[in-house]
């Protein structure tokens, strides 16, 4: 498959600016409730419309209590598949832009957790949106918040996805739960660090259910593409695989609630939920490869 697209003509380049509007001391690590926090959300839903996505129900944002008793705000866009009415089917794309926040007078930027998925994001919206091709799934692409607070964003847009809270600007019908084909979570996909067995840095892990997550795609897509080191599980852990697969990241809301889902991860390294979880430990070579392969992955199955 050739790939060829404008996002891809200005990477890295163009995820080192964003990542590093993330990570400045203005967003204040992000935490759930913060000033920086809901300048992380305003941000991200200016994206959202500057790539040309439609909001739900005339609002990027929806708002809730997270656990903590702070405010959390979700960030929805909406790019329109072909098929309209009823027969609709989504796809959608999330990662939690929230963090830890600045402690006293420490911040943590959180670049790999999780600025990388934010961007990651972004960038798989700027290359639906402008690849000149209308596919049969509409993509839902979500910025979750209160991932910190008990996963509360995603568990907030299942609640509002069970309930047809949420509307299809296209069609005007609410957007069931029932209607979403896969869920795709991205959460720390920056790190290098930590490679697989083989010692590459060009590594990504696909956590999924053997059945329904499609990893005959994954690995056709890698194949044509970027070729990157690919694995399944979570470096060959069962325990681990499960832990962050059902327990522990955005999707298990999805899957408790019957979505099939995926998580793209690079693992856990020594930077995450520290201080020196910074843009200087990212490489937005490697980042912008694993985008690709997330991208040609997608394409197979919209």
């Amino acid at each position: 498959m050739i790939f060829c697209t404008n996002a891809f003509a200005q990477e890295p380049g163009r995820l080192e600016e964003q990542m590093h509007f993330l990570t400045d001391s203005l967003c204040e690590g992000r935490s759930t409730g913060s000033r920086g926090g809901a300048l992380a959300a305003m941000w991200i839903a200016k994206e959202f419309s500057r790539l040309g996505l439609s909001a739900t129900d005339s609002t990027w944002f929806r708002g809730f209590i997270a656990a903590s008793g702070e405010k959390g705000r979700n960030v929805i866009g909406l790019l329109p598949g072909s098929v309209q009415g009823s027969r609709r089917r989504y796809i959608l794309v999330g990662a939690h832009y929230d963090h830890i926040g600045t402690l006293g007078h420490t911040l943590y930027p959180g670049a790999d957790s999780n600025a990388s998925g934010v961007v990651s994001m972004l960038t798989l919206a700027d290359l639906f949106s402008g690849d000149g091709k209308q596919y049969a799934h509409s993509i839902l692409f979500v910025a979750f918040d209160a991932k910190v607070h008990g996963m509360g964003g995603s568990k907030e847009l299942v609640r509002l996805l069970q309930s047809g809270a949420i509307t299809d600007p296209e069609t005007g019908l609410p957007i069931s739960l029932r209607s979403i084909d896969l869920m795709v979570n991205i959460d720390q996909v920056g790190g290098t660090s930590q490679p697989l067995a083989s010692g590459r840095k060009d590594y990504l892990m696909m956590l999924s259910d053997e059945r329904s997550g499609r990893r005959q795609n994954l690995i056709e897509a890698n194949r044509g593409g970027p070729q990157l080191d690919i694995s399944f599980s979570y470096y060959g852990s069962r325990d681990f695989t499960n832990l962050f697969y059902r327990k522990a990241a955005d999707q298990k809301a999805f899957l408790d609630a019957g979505v099939p889902s995926v998580m793209f991860t690079s693992g856990i390294t020594m930077y995450n939920n520290k201080p020196l979880d910074r843009p200087d430990v990212i490489d937005f070579g490697v980042l912008s490869q694993r985008i690709r392969l997330m991208y040609l992955y997608l394409v197979s199955i919209l």
